[in-house]
């Protein structure tokens, strides 16, 4: 494990300095699932939510949540984008695994940015579905990949 980097010489939190390094291709992918009643799933998928189109519209919110990590993660650089992709995947009758894939071209990576955009995702179908199942639960949210940079790839094990 390498030496925390986010403490200046008093000790406080600082943002890292990553003027110096390299410009690559950055990739992440995070994971999450929304666990519901079958019901639940059931009204998604046939278009019977009150509020609309529960995946287009969670699928818009992990994308715009992507882009603003920076003004809500303290520590995290603001950067730019090159490109986000959130999809959904039904497992079961209860169940949608959400999978966020965002890219950049530059000198720090975008695994919180994944992260933000999976987790505010996930918030999202709960915020739309909270009238007919408030008992639905966010699992687990991970890094399942990333690329680029000098700590060099990643993939999570499943």
């Amino acid at each position: 494990m390498s030496e925390l980097t986010h403490f200046n010489s008093e000790g406080r939190a600082k943002m890292v300095d990553v003027s110096e390094k390299d410009i690559t291709k950055r990739v992440a992918i995070a994971r999450g699932s929304v666990r519901m009643m079958p019901e639940t799933l059931s009204l998604i998928r046939e278009g019977k939510i009150g509020k609309g189109d529960v995946l287009a519209v969670a699928q818009v919110a992990g994308i715009m949540a992507a882009k603003k990590t920076s003004g809500i993660i303290p520590m995290c650089h603001p950067i730019p984008i090159t490109g986000v992709d959130i999809s959904f995947k039904e497992i079961g009758d209860n169940t949608i695994n959400v999978e966020s894939n965002v890219k950049t071209t530059g000198i720090t990576g975008v695994e919180m940015e994944a992260l933000t955009a999976v987790s505010v995702a996930m918030l999202t179908i709960y915020d739309m579905c909270k009238a007919v199942d408030k008992g639905m639960v966010l699992g687990e949210t991970y890094l399942a990949f990333k690329s680029g940079g000098k700590s060099g790839d990643f993939a999570r094990e499943e």
